[in-house]
């Protein structure tokens, strides 16, 4: 932390690559291309650069800033928004002086460059920002490679550029990481594209451990026990018959558009409870946006090194999801949920990007609110078993529900476990992408044209996905008849 007379000496100073003054409160695009740029540190001063709000750039002099609580939750706000990735390390204070106060916004520079503002990497050139060309940015990947690594940020060695699913990385990821401006004008290699991102090692040239857990074409050969066991369980201990089980395995991306599936057809259940005369209104015996979160976060911050899958646990009671890993870094039981950190980086963020969790350290906040609205008891956790890290929530109760009830997959009784995985992969990026045509469909799943259109006509005679359109500008979506969409 800067004292006062350090601070009144960069306020005399000229502008440099390690400060920016502005008057404005309000300009968070503004803002946040300045942490970024000092978030980078292209110059590699190795110190941490300086946003002065409240101070005129060309003048040196004060505006008058009267520096109130809102306006500096909202700046402090910018750090866990989710917009910088990797979230920046920078710290918010307050100075006051005779002619009005200054915000100082003190960020250190990143571990892991680059670090980019809504998909771009934003550097400083003496006293101006800029976007960093091609040579810069390769500049970053290099001086990240130097620093030590995450485990999901190491080599995947062993693996090649052909063990991933490059067609999935560049149809589905790159838009949604990278800006449409930066994205038109990138004529590089998929590795350079990849390692940018750090999905790629181009060191030992081979894709990263991130890479193959979020674009494998066979996850397990490379983490055998990279999956969620889920089982269910007819009473309340593990020694009661098994009713159910399932796998659910290959890459993040894969894995999580079957658990949602999977959570809104088979885990949750409906009731319809009168309300009046004429209506009714739904009970719901488990939250599915809540269930969902703590099996995103159990996907984001287990340990891959660890030889133990997650274990996905129904009993007649309760739902128990148990993570290998335990917490980790900063996050210890007296401090959590509030502090929280990243043990799979790369993962977090490709995660939030994939729009699969929100912001970061708020997932566990939400779900329990999500709990709450729907009535059930806030969940538990078992922070002191060691090397594990547990969820367990409370079924609310709902009386008289039919055994097959939480079938709404019309009435020929199909359900997930009649899919095979090929099919439930299908139907999942059905889902996801309404209008789909099979010759995308056929790019994202690594198997022949023949093999995909054949499931795809299995899928239509089942009624559950249907084509709709003409040969030319139709597409796939999910039957209308069915609720899961």
């Amino acid at each position: 932390m800067l004292s006062k007379n350090e601070l009144q000496e960069l306020i005399l100073d000229i502008e440099s690559d390690l400060v920016e003054r502005t008057i404005s409160t309000t300009d968070t695009d503004k803002f946040s291309e300045a942490i970024c740029a000092f978030s980078n540190d292209i110059a590699i001063h190795k110190m941490p650069g300086y946003l002065l709000i409240g101070v005129h750039d060309k003048t040196s002099e004060l505006s008058g800033l009267k520096a109130t609580d809102r306006i500096l939750q909202n700046i402090s706000a910018i750090r866990s928004d989710g917009n910088i990735l990797p979230q920046p390390v920078m710290t918010v204070h307050k100075y006051s002086f005779d002619k009005g106060d200054v915000i100082v916004v003190e960020v250190t520079p990143a571990h892991f460059p680059p670090v980019r503002y809504k998909g771009t990497i934003w550097i400083r050139i003496g006293p101006r920002r800029a976007i960093a060309n091609e040579m810069e940015e390769r500049l970053l990947i290099e001086k990240r490679t130097s620093n030590a690594k995450t485990f999901d940020e190491q080599p995947c060695l062993g693996s090649m550029i052909e063990d991933m699913n490059v067609s999935l990385f560049k149809m589905v990821y790159l838009p949604k990481s990278v800006s449409s401006e930066v994205l038109a004008n990138d004529k590089r290699d998929v590795k350079l594209q990849l390692a940018s991102l750090r999905f790629y090692d181009l060191v030992y040239d081979c894709p990263t451990n991130a890479g193959i857990l979020m674009f494998g074409n066979n996850v397990r050969y490379f983490f055998p026990v990279a999956y969620i066991q889920y089982v269910r369980f007819e009473g309340t201990a593990v020694s009661s018959n098994v009713l159910a089980d399932a796998q659910f395995s290959g890459n993040l991306i894969s894995i999580v558009n079957d658990l949602n599936s999977f959570v809104k057809i088979n885990i949750v259940k409906k009731r319809p409870i009168p309300v009046s005369a004429l209506i009714e209104e739904n009970v719901y015996n488990y939250s599915d946006t809540a269930i969902r979160e703590f099996l995103m976060n159990s996907l984001m911050h287990r340990s891959y090194e660890i030889t133990s899958p997650i274990k996905f646990y129904q009993y007649s009671d309760r739902i128990e999801i148990v993570n290998p890993g335990g917490l980790y870094g900063n996050a210890r039981p007296e401090n959590f949920p509030n502090v929280s950190d990243y043990r799979n980086l790369v993962l977090a963020e490709s995660m939030r990007v994939m729009g699969f969790v929100n912001r970061f350290n708020r997932g566990i906040e939400t779900a329990q609110l999500d709990l709450k609205d729907n009535g059930n008891e806030p969940a538990r956790f078992d922070l002191e078993t060691l090397g594990v890290f547990g969820v367990i929530v409370k079924e609310k109760p709902i009386e008289k529900i039919p055994a097959d009830f939480s079938n709404p997959w019309k009435s020929d009784s199909v359900n997930f476990y009649d899919l095979s995985e090929i099919e439930k992969n299908i139907y999942s990026i059905i889902q996801e992408n309404q209008g789909i045509k099979s010759v995308e469909i056929i790019k994202l799943i690594n198997k022949p044209p023949r093999t995909i259109e054949r499931y795809l006509k299995k899928l239509r005679e089942r009624g559950l996905v249907e084509y709709t359109g003409s040969l030319k500008t139709g597409g796939y979506q999910i039957f209308v008849g069915n609720k899961t969409s």
